[in-house]
């Protein structure tokens, strides 16, 4: 019986043609594959029986024959309001701020305080996720310390705060009426669970310029995920940006450094956790688009994926056992303790900077200080915990990133003429 456990456990390193990592040698169970089953048993849990309590009552035709305290509530997560907006653009974003009597001094100073709250949140969550992820706790001249190894948790402790930060937006700020069913919040919420998991996981057995570079490269999946969710269609120039982004990528991830260390070695299992994480986040940010049909605000749809994100999580790490050993952990290690609290600040912080940045700024400017940021997080993880990067992988870097100013540069051109168009016609829709 410890025979398939073994075996399963050793196939991304033979795959890979490298010996087992760290990572794998402390037990089977250890093992992401394994982990991800028992997550996904924990998911599953939840989901099954509440699948069944809402067909059960659209069987029973509940908005006609429901009557009792619980009807509301009933409505609100089963049913909704379904009352879509006519034009997605109606309640996908709020109108943004136009700089009317502002002089450019001042657009000058909120560019700059978005720019570097932008930078300031995802880089700090950059580096402390490789460090959560990747270094012991505890370590002493006598004693090696111990990793942390429950990607979940973290998870968990993302979205508690990310949920209580938009619940209290949505409270003290006047939001649109909320119609959307609550439980279609619950697709976003499972694969972006799900993503954000394989992130963490995958800094177990890749580096993280590696991933960096695997998350410039999501816009592939996104437009595929794009035709077959939404059936949109493309431009030839989104074509192009996507095949050089597709080479960048290889370049970097084919080139090899005469002095690489297990740590920054690209294993069978990274690639296949960060293929994971694209499709996921893909399905998300398409599942999301969709959801906008409805008259909703991005705090409200922040909220309600939120809700659901964390209803899952808590509901898997207790029939684990694993969240009373996770705050175990985080009793023994205080600086886990402040790592931990203050990448899921972090985390909170940058998706309210993103929506104001979208709001002030629109989302071409929101684009460009990101992929500068992703830029930046690459360079900071080399000069921080010393990743070595060949010529080749340098030139693909740098293929990515002038696909990724191109993208933008064409969209910005693409809209001005769609400005210009005669009333009759649409462009093409863009992701």
């Amino acid at each position: 019986r410890f025979c398939l456990p073994f075996m399963l456990a050793s196939l991304p390193a033979m795959a890979a043609g490298e010996e087992i990592t760290p990572a794998l040698q402390d037990s089977w169970g250890d093992f992401w594959l394994f982990r991800f089953f028992v997550n996904a048993a924990g998911y599953a849990s939840i989901v099954v029986p509440g699948f069944l309590l809402i067909q059960y009552f659209k069987r029973r035709n509940y908005l006609e024959t429901g009557r009792g305290i619980c009807f509301p509530v009933i409505k609100s997560c089963v049913f909704g309001s379904e009352v879509k907006s006519v034009h997605q653009d109606d309640g996908s974003l709020p109108p943004r701020a136009e700089p009317t009597e502002s002089s450019t001094a001042r657009q000058v100073l909120k560019l700059l305080f978005c720019a570097a709250g932008l930078q300031a949140s995802y880089l700090t969550w950059g580096v402390l996720q490789e460090r959560v992820m990747t270094r012991t706790y505890g370590a002493t001249d006598t004693d090696p310390g111990e990793k942390f190894k429950d990607s979940q948790f973290l998870v968990f402790m993302n979205r508690i705060l990310a949920f209580t930060v938009a619940g209290l937006y949505c409270a003290l700020t006047k939001q649109p009426r909320h119609g959307a069913p609550m439980y279609k919040y619950s697709f976003a919420s499972l694969s972006n669970i799900l993503s954000s998991w394989c992130q963490y996981e995958a800094l177990k057995y890749i580096s993280f310029p590696t991933q960096v570079l695997a998350k410039a490269s999501k816009v592939i999946p996104v437009m595929m995920m794009g035709k077959l969710v939404s059936r949109k269609s493309y431009e030839y120039w989104e074509y192009l940006t996507a095949a050089l982004i597709s080479v960048g990528v290889s370049m970097f991830l084919l080139s090899s450094a005469p002095n690489r260390t297990v740590s920054t070695v690209t294993t069978f299992s990274g690639i296949v956790l960060l293929a994971g994480y694209i499709i996921f986040d893909s399905f998300t940010s398409n599942w999301q688009d969709a959801l906008f049909t409805y008259k909703m605000s991005p705090v409200q749809m922040m909220f309600g994926v939120n809700v659901f994100s964390c209803l899952f999580t808590v509901g898997s790490l207790l029939e684990q056992g694993a969240l009373l050993e996770s705050l175990h952990f985080m009793a023994r290690h205080s600086e886990f303790t402040a790592h931990a609290m203050l990448l899921s600040v972090c985390s909170a912080c940058g998706q309210l900077f993103i929506f104001y940045t979208i709001n002030q700024f629109g989302a071409a400017v929101f684009t460009i200080i990101m992929t500068l940021r992703q830029a930046f997080a690459i360079l900071l993880s080399c000069l921080i915990y010393g990743h070595t990067v060949t010529v080749v992988g340098g030139l693909g870097i740098a293929v990515v990133f002038m696909a990724l100013f191109l993208r933008v540069y064409a969209r910005s051109r693409m809209k001005k003429r769609s400005k210009k168009l005669p009333p009759g016609e649409t462009p093409v829709q863009k992701v």
